[in-house]
């Protein structure tokens, strides 16, 4: 929790109002700890044998690999990865998202569902997980800034 004290003085009365808002801490599990978020844009690039069927090495597709920007939301940075061959996303991954507490009961089933609809759909027109409305829209922001930088 992080406080902000504001103090207002005058000659005959002094002012103090206190703010508080609830921020989520990342820990463990699968999203990325607060203040780390991955640096956004192309990670890298290579051949995935398995990205596209085929006899020969010549049939292997070019893959790359895009990290959309962290995307604040009010729980905390949801950023997700995202990794393309043959233009097709071949792999969605949510690599910062808030958890810990309530935020993880939220993410830990919203995200495998947000990742598998943007297989779906190859796209970031997706739907949002009912109950986890800012993971989904900061998981669609980022995702969808990654498409941009994958020339999607």
């Amino acid at each position: 929790m992080k406080r902000i004290v504001l103090w207002l003085c005058s000659t005959t009365t002094a002012v103090v109002l206190l703010f508080s808002y609830h921020t989520s801490t990342q820990g463990s599990g699968s999203g990325r700890p607060a203040g780390t978020a991955a640096a956004a844009g192309v990670v890298s690039t290579g051949t995935d044998p398995a990205a596209t069927p085929g006899p020969s090495a010549a049939a292997t597709a070019k893959t790359v690999v895009v990290n959309g920007p962290a995307v604040s939301t009010p729980y905390g940075d949801v950023q997700v990865q995202i990794a393309v061959a043959g233009g097709k996303i071949v792999k969605a991954t949510a690599i910062a998202y808030p958890t810990g507490g309530r935020d993880s009961e939220i993410n830990d089933q919203a995200v495998p569902i947000l990742e598998q609809a943007t297989l779906d759909a190859q796209r970031a027109q997706i739907d949002t997980v009912s109950g986890a409305t800012y993971t989904s829209e900061g998981y669609r922001a980022s995702l969808q800034a990654a498409l941009d930088a994958a020339h999607l």
